[in-house]
C-alpha cells in the first residue's frame, strides 16, 4: 500500500498516532523537540515511540531555537534527519548541515513576499510548509500557492479536508500535504477523525 502524495504528520506525541501513520505509509513524522513546546517529546520518549516504527523519516520541529541550538538538540535525537523551523534565517544557516529542511510559514506572512521567499527556498533547497488559521482557502490564497509553487516545493498544511484533498492535489503543483497528530484519550485509545479520513482518501488501491 502507498499514498498518492508526500505526507508529513507533525506534532506526534504518542505511539498510537505514530504506528497508525507508519501503517499508512506516510513519509515524515514530526516531533516537537524544544522543551518549551506544549507537545515536547523528550529523547527517551522519542526513542520509545520510534523504536516500533520502520520505513519513514523523522522531523525535529522548532520554533525558537537558533541554528547552533538546533544542532545541539538534534544530537540527542540521532534518528532525526529533518528539521522544520518557523524562522527562515535560521534554516538558511543550517543549509549546509546535511539536514533536510522545512520552512513552516503562514500564508499571510508570505502573501506579499512570494517571489522573494520562493526564490530563496529554491536556491537553498528548503521545502515550504504552508499553514493558515483559516479552515477554507480563498481564491487569493490559492493564487499565492500557485505563485510559490512555480519557484519552490510546497507541502500544504491548510484548508485540507477529506472532501477537497484530491482536488487540491490535482489542481495545484504541490509536493504533498501536512497534517497534525492529536492527543491520546488514554494510552492506546485514539480518535483520529479528519486525519484518518484524509489519509484514507490518499490510499492507492492495489
Amino acid at each position: 500500500m502507498a499514498l498518492k502524495t508526500f505526507v508529513k504528520i507533525g506534532g506526534i506525541t504518542n505511539l498510537s498516532d505514530a504506528r497508525y501513520c507508519s501503517g499508512m505509509y506516510v513519509n515524515l513524522l514530526g516531533f516537537s523537540v524544544e522543551q518549551a513546546s506544549d507537545k515536547y517529546v523528550s529523547p527517551a520518549q522519542f526513542s520509545e515511540i520510534t523504536g516500533w516504527l520502520s520505513g519513514l523519516e523523522f522531523v525535529g520541529e522548532f520554533q525558537d531555537a537558533n541554528a547552533e541550538q538546533v544542532l545541539e538538540i538534534l544530537k540527542n535525537y540521532p534518528a532525526i534527519s529533518w528539521a522544520e523551523h518557523q524562522d527562515l534565517d535560521t534554516l538558511i544557516e543550517l543549509k549546509d548541515s546535511g539536514i533536510s529542511l522545512i520552512y513552516k510559514a503562514d500564508l499571510e506572512a508570505v502573501r506579499d513576499l512570494e517571489y522573494q521567499v520562493g526564490t530563496t527556498l529554491s536556491e537553498t533547497g528548503i521545502i515550504l510548509h504552508l499553514t493558515s488559521d483559516n479552515e477554507i482557502l480563498k481564491a487569493e490564497d490559492l493564487e499565492v500557492i500557485n505563485l510559490l509553487s512555480e519557484r519552490c516545493e510546497i507541502i500544504l498544511g491548510a484548508g485540507l479536508s477529506s472532501e477537497n484533498v484530491l482536488d487540491l492535489l490535482a489542481d495545484h503543483t504541490l509536493k504533498g500535504i501536512a497534517l497534525t497528530g492529536g492527543t491520546e484519550i488514554k494510552p492506546g485509545l485514539k480518535d483520529f477523525d479528519e486525519l484518518a479520513d484524509i489519509l484514507e482518501k490518499l490510499e492507492i488501491e492495489e
